[in-house]
């Protein structure tokens, strides 16, 4: 999804309520692609663990607000997907969101059944950009993350899913093909892409 926006619009407005501004560098290179427990420490301090869920599900919940009416997959993803379960290519999720938001963008879109492996924020000790997520995810699939294709529009994910040792492409929703320059690929949208094609290109 192209949900930076809305997390933006999401993280400013929960900043703002709790007397903090953030620009637009900080919101880049300290929360975007992190876990919400790593940002939202960063920001307030030492916390218990109730108030740190307190704090995330009040800015998540913002967020889905926002994005309820506008959520639509990237162009052309639907039909990757289609490809991909064609194939029988191993598919997951691995993201720094909660589950609340993986299954809210899931439901809103109706792309339930092509993901049966989903790994949110509970399931790493450490956010991106350390490797964990990828790796573990990687372990899922019964696949060295060598053979993996990572999909990332953050530059945290970048470095993430690099450092686990995966191929990646980068997305153009969030930056620029300048900033994402450290991916194998990089994309505007997946209109077009055909799985075997990419594969080719990545692992020849």
């Amino acid at each position: 999804m192209d949900s930076n926006p809305y997390h933006k619009i999401a993280l400013n407005q929960f900043c703002a309520d709790h007397g903090y501004h953030l620009t637009e560098e900080g919101l880049r290179n300290k929360i975007y692609g992190r876990t919400n427990k790593e940002w939202i420490t960063n920001l307030f301090g030492t916390l218990t663990p109730e108030q740190l869920a307190q704090y995330g599900e009040e800015k998540e919940a913002l967020y889905r607000k926002l994005f309820d009416k506008d959520i639509k997959p990237v162009n052309g993803l639907l039909d990757f997907l289609h490809l991909l379960n064609t194939h029988n290519i191993p598919r997951a999720i691995g993201t720094s969101a909660p589950r609340s938001n993986v299954d809210f963008t899931l439901s809103k879109t109706g792309m339930q059944h092509f993901f049966s492996i989903i790994l949110d924020e509970s399931h790493v000790t450490h956010g991106k950009p350390n490797p964990e997520i990828y790796i573990n995810v990687a372990k899922r699939l019964g696949l060295p993350p060598q053979r993996c294709v990572v999909f990332e529009d953050s530059l945290s994910g970048v470095t993430s899913a690099k450092s686990a040792g995966a191929k990646v492409v980068g997305i153009t929703t969030t930056h620029t093909p300048e900033e994402l320059s450290e991916t194998d690929l990089i994309i505007t949208d997946f209109k077009n892409l055909d799985p075997i094609d990419l594969f080719a290109k990545l692992f020849k």
